[in-house]
């Protein structure tokens, strides 16, 4: 069974910047393909990023130009840089497989990133 532990979020100003992390207790990024996925208040959780095992990405048209997801498997470690923060934005950052709990994986607690003036 693959962990999962995401970290990095905070209460961030609209405009700034934070990265966040997800370790994995496993080497898997090599044969699965990795996310990051969202979920607002009152929202379902949503995809905003993707990392094949063969290293290509993507992006969801809402954080397409601001946020860009990486790995170094030598830290069995994605990430999430995400810049031109807006409150739009607040949520709780999840990763996992894609799709999900693949791997034995399963959700983890998240990390919650909230934007505010």
């Amino acid at each position: 069974q693959v962990q999962l532990v995401e970290s990095g979020g905070g209460l961030v100003q609209p405009g700034d910047s934070l990265r966040l992390s997800c370790a994995a207790s496993g080497r898997i990024f090599s044969v699965v393909d990795m996310g990051w996925y969202r979920q607002a208040p009152g929202k379902e959780r949503e995809l905003v990023a993707t990392i094949t095992s063969g290293g290509s990405t993507n992006h969801a048209d809402s954080v397409k130009g601001r946020f860009t997801i990486s790995r170094d498997s030598a830290k069995n470690t994605v990430y999430l840089q995400m810049n031109s923060l807006n409150p739009e934005d607040t949520a709780v950052y999840y990763c996992n497989t894609v799709p999900p709990n693949g791997m034995g994986s399963h959700w983890g607690q998240g990390t919650q990133v909230t934007v505010s003036s």
